[in-house]
């Protein structure tokens, strides 16, 4: 019997979007088990806590786990290629929305494999219906009023909303 293999999927998922959770179930189908790893992050001023991140995640997957399929929601603050070793991961799976991310991810890869050549990054493709979602957009969207319901589960939206309105961030 072969050992499972262990994918992470690493990402801000501030906020978790329609787009991650399509890479999320196309990536149980390449790995046994997938950790999404949620990067704290805070040098790029999340609008979410970490704990909160992971949270909304762990709402989001929770569906897919209830069928059976092995997920497992963790934060982190280290190297990617030192966390994913730490889990036992063979794999870093990627998503790809368009031309303009590949670059950046390219070299991510690149100095990934420099830092531990035995996990693969794997790259898949955004989906056509997700291509042009993003977190930031989604909050830019949201922050000025506009309807979110479309980019992230019912959930996340009641959530943006809210931390809007707390924060004072809605648009008049």
């Amino acid at each position: 019997m072969s050992k499972p293999r262990t994918g992470v999927y690493p990402g801000t998922f501030d906020p978790i979007t329609k787009g991650h959770m399509d890479i999320i179930q196309r990536a149980t189908r390449i790995v046994d088990h997938l950790v999404v790893a949620v990067a704290r992050n805070d040098g790029k001023g999340p609008l979410f806590s970490t704990d909160e991140r992971v949270e909304l995640v762990r709402a989001d997957v929770a569906p897919l786990v209830a069928q059976g399929i092995s997920i497992e929601v963790r934060s982190f603050d280290v190297l990617l290629m030192h966390f994913a070793a730490s889990v036992g991961a063979t794999t870093v799976v990627r998503g790809l929305r368009a031309v303009s991310d590949f670059e950046y991810e390219f070299q991510m890869a690149g100095m990934n494999a420099k830092i531990n050549p035995v996990i693969e990054t794997v790259f898949l493709m955004a989906s056509d219906r997700y291509q042009f979602i993003s977190s930031r957009f989604v909050k830019e969207i949201g922050r000025l009023g506009g309807d979110i319901a479309p980019f992230v589960s019912p959930l996340v939206a009641k959530r943006l909303n809210e931390q809007f309105a707390r924060k004072g961030l809605v648009a008049d």
